[in-house]
């Protein structure tokens, strides 16, 4: 018998080893890295719960009973609050975690672009020398350059308005 007739044909061999790769590498990447990240609506209810426990945990003298009863009302109401939102509208955490990314990104970007600026005109004295000069020329009546020693290599104001 031949090796192709010992295996039954249930199916494409190619598909079956890539699937039993995937599956090894995920099974390797739980165990170096842990467990990956729930929806963004999961993690809400671990930060809930998580925020619930450590804030039942904190036993104060200083606190009373009243306090701490007080406490326990305020967390059964806020995972009352939250726990309805989260059941219906799973997805619009997802969607908000994903806007956050995009403003992160976006203010990154900014950021970077004013510091490449910066060091731009940190990086040649020159230049910015000339730039302070001729800002002093052009508005002498600055009170906020009066007093300023610029010394040999010249400073330059930032105008964040």
């Amino acid at each position: 018998m031949s090796e192709a007739t010992d295996r039954p044909a249930d199916g494409d061999a190619w598909a079956d080893a890539c699937a039993e790769d995937l599956a090894a590498e995920k099974a390797r990447r739980r165990a170096e890295y842990g467990p990956q990240p729930g929806s963004a609506a999961e993690e809400l209810r671990k930060l809930v719960d998580a925020v619930a426990d450590k804030v039942s945990s904190l036993q104060s003298p200083l606190l009373g009973v009243a306090a701490q009863g007080a406490v326990q009302q305020a967390i059964r109401q806020a995972r009352s609050a939250v726990e309805p939102v989260i059941e219906r509208n799973p997805q619009v955490f997802d969607h908000l975690a994903a806007a956050g990314n995009e403003l992160l990104a976006a203010y990154r970007s900014a950021v970077e672009g004013q510091e490449s600026r910066w060091t731009r005109t940190a990086a040649d004295p020159a230049k910015s020398a000339g730039k302070s000069t001729e800002k002093a020329a052009a508005d002498p009546s600055d009170p906020r350059d009066e007093g300023r020693d610029e010394g040999p290599s010249g400073t330059e104001r930032i105008d964040l308005d």
